[in-house]
């Protein structure tokens, strides 16, 4: 890969593991920020791996305490946070149950929890800022995500209702939906007749219908669509809900509680020039066991399954801002993830795409060198009902994605993320966040751009993006959505592995008075503060003496 230009002090990146396409770093322009790490709080060493101490936090400005959810001890840590360099854990408050998110309104901490098994429904719990209980109200199966709504009037919880299994004699799939609790000042006085589920019916509309991925095996629409992340619209009238492994997004009218379309991301083509991807992690010519960057265009179809999802205002309209991290279903019973080179590719299909040989040998696209080792789905790119599949689907995108408030897409950052991190961190791109393990994830989703959040400083608006494999936050400026520019990369390996959670808060609710990114990081067990600055460059004159104090106008 040749390096054209690294501004910004980034220096010469070594060349001689990288082949592929060329990488341009460079700032947006002269109102720029930098992230700067202030503070740190440690949840410990989690019991299980698969159950961190540290994955969703909120922030509550008047008490300056930071809920953050442990997930591994079923608690809630409630953390000081009035020094932000020095977070202190003040209390823990047992749940009696697995929480998944948490979200704070005006004194009011709302935590949601799975069933005794995740295919019960869930439940809801209310705290003060001090931790003493105030109620608890049911909601669907594995609530996954919840979040109030601007006016402060809905509190939104995304139940996922994700099955045990498929077609074993235990098997449940429950239904998907979005329960919405209507809050009222005293939380204590809620009852269940305050609580209305959406749920998905076969006669909601389907805009892109062909990219909406239904496949669970005797799945229903409801019990196969599965509720991700929720964004809630400025007029609090609108929420935008992520269906990740359906590769949709629902739009939900709140009053109604109801679903009004379901909206498929369509499919990247990795084939055109801005979409290129490291395919493989065994790409070494000659080896079977290492792998070098090798971003380059490859004949694959990328499916976005953003994860989290934002949404803010420009210019009078509504965005939605996306993070396509990509997920596979692997349950007993059944699992789509199949790598390239078990499968039989149609060679007259390839060939006409400029790649003739299908086989693995030297040459081959199944080879490992090539697409051997990439994971995609086995349940679509079959076209015709024969051995054959003419079409490679792959999880994720790779990238983040702006879209209007109707789904359709506005803007992606195409091969963007990893071209980046190649020049940035280079012996820890594609990892798990370490250099042992660099490029082990090129074969299956790459970065992984999971986590995000977007905040307002001095006029522009921000999109900050968490990696959960490589690790690290990317910041853009998305202040015009239709042409995004790369801000900075903030690299936390390895002491912060894994970003899951993102929170922005704004300088008017900063503790300092200056506005904080805080990360939670579900591998490390860590919840890190960043200070947001605005770098000193030229304009930096006039950038200062922008209105500060319309910081939220736009946000959500």
């Amino acid at each position: 890969m040749v390096i054209e230009r690294l501004l910004m002090g980034v220096g010469l990146l070594s060349l001689f593991s990288i082949i592929g396409t060329s990488v341009t770093v460079e700032a947006s322009d002269s109102r720029s920020i930098a992230l700067k790490q202030i503070g740190r709080y440690s949840a410990g060493v989690s019991t299980n791996p698969d159950e961190p101490r540290a994955e969703i936090s909120s922030f509550d400005a008047g008490s300056k305490r930071l809920f953050s959810i442990n997930l591994n001890l079923r608690q809630l840590d409630i953390l000081d946070l009035s020094a932000p360099e020095t977070p202190v854990l003040v209390q823990t408050v047992p749940l009696g149950g697995k929480p998944n998110s948490v979200a704070v309104r005006r004194g009011v901490v709302a935590v949601a929890l799975e069933g005794t098994q995740k295919t019960d429904p869930g439940s809801v719990k209310f705290f003060n800022t001090s931790g003493m209980f105030l109620n608890q109200l049911s909601v669907g199966a594995l609530p996954d995500m919840l979040t109030f709504s601007p006016n402060g009037r809905w509190l939104l919880v995304a139940n996922e209702g994700e099955p045990n299994s498929y077609n074993q004699v235990d098997s449940v799939d429950p239904e998907g939906s979005v329960s919405i609790i209507e809050i009222r000042e005293d939380v204590t006085s809620l009852t269940q007749l305050d609580v209305r589920t959406a749920g998905f019916d076969p006669a909601i509309p389907q805009e892109n219908a062909s990219s909406i991925r239904v496949f669970g095996p005797n799945a229903t629409l409801a019990k196969d669509l599965e509720p991700e992340y929720i964004t809630v619209s400025k007029d609090s009238r609108t929420a935008w809900v992520t269906l990740q492994e359906n590769n949709a997004i629902a739009v939900l009218d709140i009053r109604s509680a109801t679903f009004t379309k379901i909206v498929g991301l369509g499919f990247k083509d990795h084939l055109q020039p801005n979409n290129q991807l490291d395919a493989s992690d065994r790409d070494v010519p000659g080896s079977s066991n290492s792998g070098i960057i090798n971003i380059r265009n490859w004949p694959v179809l990328g499916m976005y399954q953003p994860d989290s999802i934002a949404s803010y205002r420009a210019k009078g309209k509504t965005y939605l801002v996306m993070a396509n991290e990509g997920d596979a279903r692997d349950y007993t019973g059944f699992s789509e993830e199949a790598r390239v080179d078990s499968l039989t590719l149609d060679p007259a299909t390839f060939a006409a795409q400029g790649y003739p040989d299908v086989t693995t040998g030297t040459a081959g696209l199944r080879n490992n060198d090539n697409l051997g080792r990439l994971t995609v789905t086995n349940t679509l790119g079959n076209t015709d009902g024969d051995a054959e599949f003419e079409k490679l689907y792959v999880f994720g995108a790779r990238s983040f994605s702006i879209r209007n408030a109707d789904g359709s897409l506005v803007y992606d950052s195409g091969g963007e993320i990893e071209q980046l991190t190649a020049a940035l961190t280079p012996t820890t791109f594609n990892s798990n966040g370490a250099a042992d393990s660099f490029d082990t994830r090129s074969d299956n989703k790459g970065p992984e751009p999971e986590g995000l959040a977007l905040g307002k400083v001095a006029g522009r608006t921000y999109a900050f993006i968490g990696l959960e494999r490589t690790g690290g936050i990317m910041v853009y400026d998305i202040s015009d959505p239709q042409s995004p520019q790369f801000v900075t990369y903030a690299n936390t390996t390895p002491t912060d592995l894994s970003p899951e959670g993102f929170l922005f808060i704004t300088k008017k609710d900063s503790p300092n008075g200056k506005p904080l990114l805080v990360v939670s990081h579900e591998v490390s067990n860590t919840v890190t503060i960043f200070e947001i600055e605005r770098t000193k460059q030229d304009g930096q004159e006039e950038y200062d003496k922008e209105d500060n104090n319309n910081e939220e106008d736009d946000e959500q």
